[in-house]
């Protein structure tokens, strides 16, 4: 009776642990049978957008911002990377938006040392496959950062590097030599573009690329380069009355107490004004040929910060194409807080100031967007993040409204999701915006 109850409970404990093993098969199953979401790759693990962006209106209640598709832009630092992928889950803008922007080609000459992920977004807003870029690396940056440009590069034809690279001295003359090698590249191009704009590392647009075409092409602007500047006033004298030269990789310096220049060569009156720019092709020709242009620029390499003088100069003199001999202040290109206009200009910097110039917080958008200008200086990723997020995607939305072409899913930022949905497959953001 004993060894009976005994084969009975074995009995039951095989049973058991086989209709155990069989639930847990079956479960297998059925979990692996249901459907999948399909989406972008590590979407949950995107870092959220903004969601007190005030240059936006808000999405509708109960909707919230998603990125569109979270790839990695540190995925540029794998030089087996496929372009095609790339350009795609970055979301490149692969075709001209209109026939106006086609027919007035562009070239971007962007000096850089570092922040990848502000360069990155800086040429994915600007980008279009009818201009021309030029990047220029610092020389003594990093060689991973210089690796991580070039595998980007790359992947685009009309994306390169200048034949010859400078050591960057903040107010030095590499600074200036830097624009002038891209230049001399440019005019090589096949690409027949019309104007150069010049740009650094941690600027962003406010105008689209079609408004950039048209506000250098107006009336005021079509045949006049813009170089804003005054005559140099007495509280910049010195930096081209005194000798200066730059202490390698670290700043300028004045050579030696009573160290004088000469006078300007062909007698110039000598301007101050902005180091940034947008210049005609046949001046950008001018400045590279002209005795006068190349006399100009020899008397600049021992001044201080010489691209606040060099351009300005050339663009007061009468027979350089495109000058603006009675030109001051005037062109919209910079939007950029001073530390010393506080109170005048503006109310404050949001963010921090670094040499005196406002690195952008998100609390300063509505003050950039207003200000109409072409480029907005200075952003950083590293510590303002949230601001290039929200004005980045306040521009894209912008370029995509103003499109004359179909849009193509992959252009898009962002998408608004439903708060209580993991699904993707709802209203893009161009169906809840309006442009600003």
């Amino acid at each position: 009776m004993v060894q009976l109850e005994s084969t009975k409970c074995s009995f039951l404990l095989c049973l058991g642990i086989c209709i155990l093993i069989c639930f847990t098969i079956y479960l297998k199953v059925k979990v692996s049978n249901v459907p999948q979401a399909i989406g972008p790759p590590n979407v949950m693990s995107c870092p959220p957008l903004p969601d007190n962006c005030p240059i936006l209106p808000s999405p509708s209640p109960g909707f919230k911002w998603q990125r569109n598709n979270c790839k990695e832009i540190s995925s540029v630092n794998k030089p087996e990377v496929n372009c095609t992928r790339l350009r795609s889950e970055l979301h490149f803008i692969m075709m001209p938006l209109s026939k106006e922007e086609k027919e007035f080609p562009l070239a971007f000459i962007i000096t850089i040392h570092k922040e990848l992920e502000t360069f990155v977004r800086l040429l994915r807003a600007i980008y279009a496959p009818q201009n021309v870029y030029c990047v220029h690396i610092d020389a003594k940056a990093p060689e991973e950062y210089k690796k991580s440009v070039q595998n980007l590069v790359r992947c685009f034809p009309n994306v390169f590097l200048p034949s010859v690279s400078e050591r960057v001295t903040y107010a030095g003359f590499s600074r200036l030599k830097a624009d002038i090698n891209c230049m001399k590249d440019l005019v090589r191009s096949p690409i027949k573009w019309r104007r150069v704009i010049n740009l650094c590392g941690q600027d962003f647009p406010i105008q689209s690329n079609l408004e950039l075409v048209r506000y250098m092409h107006s009336s005021e602007w079509k045949d006049r380069n813009m170089t804003p500047g005054v005559k140099q006033p007495p509280t910049m004298q010195h930096r081209t009355e005194f000798q200066y030269e730059e202490v390698k990789d670290s700043h300028v310096a004045r050579k030696s107490k009573g160290a004088k220049k000469g006078p300007p060569p062909h007698n110039l009156t000598i301007y101050f004004g902005t180091a940034y720019y947008s210049l005609t092709r046949q001046f950008v020709e001018y400045a590279l040929s002209s005795p006068v242009a190349q006399d100009l620029l020899k008397w600049s390499k021992d001044t201080f910060s010489p691209d606040e003088h060099y351009w300005v100069t050339l663009n007061h003199l009468e027979e350089a194409p495109g000058s603006f001999i009675k030109g001051g202040w005037e062109g919209n290109i910079r939007a950029i807080k001073w530390r010393d206009q506080e109170g005048t200009a503006h109310q404050g910097c949001e963010g921090r100031y670094v040499r005196d110039i406002c690195i952008f917080g998100i609390g300063d958008l509505p003050w950039v967007v207003n200000k109409d200008s072409m480029f907005a200086n200075k952003f950083e990723t590293a510590s303002f993040l949230e601001a290039l997020d929200c004005l980045e995607l306040w521009h894209r939305n912008k370029l995509l409204q103003q499109a004359k072409v179909p849009i193509q899913p992959s252009w898009h930022l962002a998408k608004v999701v439903s708060v209580n949905s993991r699904s993707l497959n709802v209203k893009t953001v161009l169906d809840q915006l309006s442009p600003h």
